[in-house]
């Protein structure tokens, strides 16, 4: 956390900072852990004071902001980061400023709790290097069935734990695996190459529309409150989650079995024992 969903509502939330220029950067004090800033912050003033922002993009999990030199930010909140316009949930966990002029916007907020993020900015070969394809596979709100299947269908991991692999395909997260892998009805430890065609069609319209659908709702606040939108306001979508983090309660789908919790890859995973069936079913 946050996901494809939260940074997506981070990325649009500040598009109002483009067509202007930056008129300063500064790592603000703070006595948590500091986070990774690359280069270091002379290096990184002199290449980007002046400069005008003329996109704002995602790159699966990152916020990236394009330059008219070619030079991309990139923002990558991992764990507890946001990326803000608004004053930042509290002053203790600020970490770095950007500070606009020409535009609507006068300051850009990098905010993070736990200090995990990093704040990076890679020249146009950097940034091909390091997001291209090469690291990133296709991203979830754009990758075909064909190659979601393709790219998956030999492995012989669990489902859930390939669709993490940002190398297969981009911005899925553990909240949203589980919940995707719920609306699919495939139990989260069945193998990929145990997948059907049906399945994997089946599995890409959910991913689809679940990412839309959260998006819609600007992301998930869950119950640390952590994740909010660049206006420091919460997302919605926790309250439409069927599995994630419901383990006891009663399934929503068949109102018969209880929500169970398991482990995958040291991450929590929630499905339920009856919608999702590890065996296929006798017709």
């Amino acid at each position: 956390m946050p996901e494809l969903p939260e940074v997506e509502t981070m990325r649009r939330g500040i598009l109002p900072i483009v067509g202007s220029r930056i008129r300063q950067v500064d790592r603000v004090p703070c006595r948590r852990k500091p986070i990774v800033i690359a280069p270091r912050l002379d290096r990184f003033r002199r290449r980007v004071v002046g400069q005008q922002v003329i996109a704002v993009e995602r790159a699966g999990k990152r916020v990236v902001l394009r330059l008219e030199s070619t030079d991309r930010i990139v923002l990558e909140p991992r764990m507890t980061g946001l990326v803000l316009l608004a004053d930042p949930p509290s002053r203790e966990h600020l970490r770095f400023r950007i500070e606009l002029a020409g535009g609507p916007i006068a300051e850009l907020f990098y905010w993070d709790r736990r200090g995990l993020g990093r704040i990076r900015l890679l020249s146009a070969a950097e940034f091909s290097a390091d997001c291209g394809r090469s690291k990133l596979g296709p991203d979830a709100l754009e990758i075909s069935v064909d190659e979601l299947r393709d790219n998956l269908r030999a492995s012989s991991r669990a489902i859930k734990v390939a669709l993490l692999d940002q190398k297969q395909v981009a911005g899925i997260g553990n909240l949203y695996a589980s919940e995707m892998l719920f609306a699919a009805r495939i139990h989260p430890a069945r193998r990929c190459r145990q997948l059907t065609r049906i399945e994997w069609e089946r599995l890409h319209a959910e991913m689809r529309r679940i990412l839309e659908t959260a998006i819609r709702y600007e992301g998930s606040t869950l119950s640390d409150g952590t994740y909010r939108n660049a206006l420091n306001e919460s997302g919605g979508y926790q309250n439409e989650h069927r599995v994630y983090d419901q383990a006891r309660n009663l399934c929503s789908a068949c109102g018969s079995t209880e929500i169970v919790r398991i482990v995958q890859a040291q991450r929590a995973t929630f499905f339920c024992p009856t919608c999702q069936p590890k065996t296929k079913r006798r017709q």
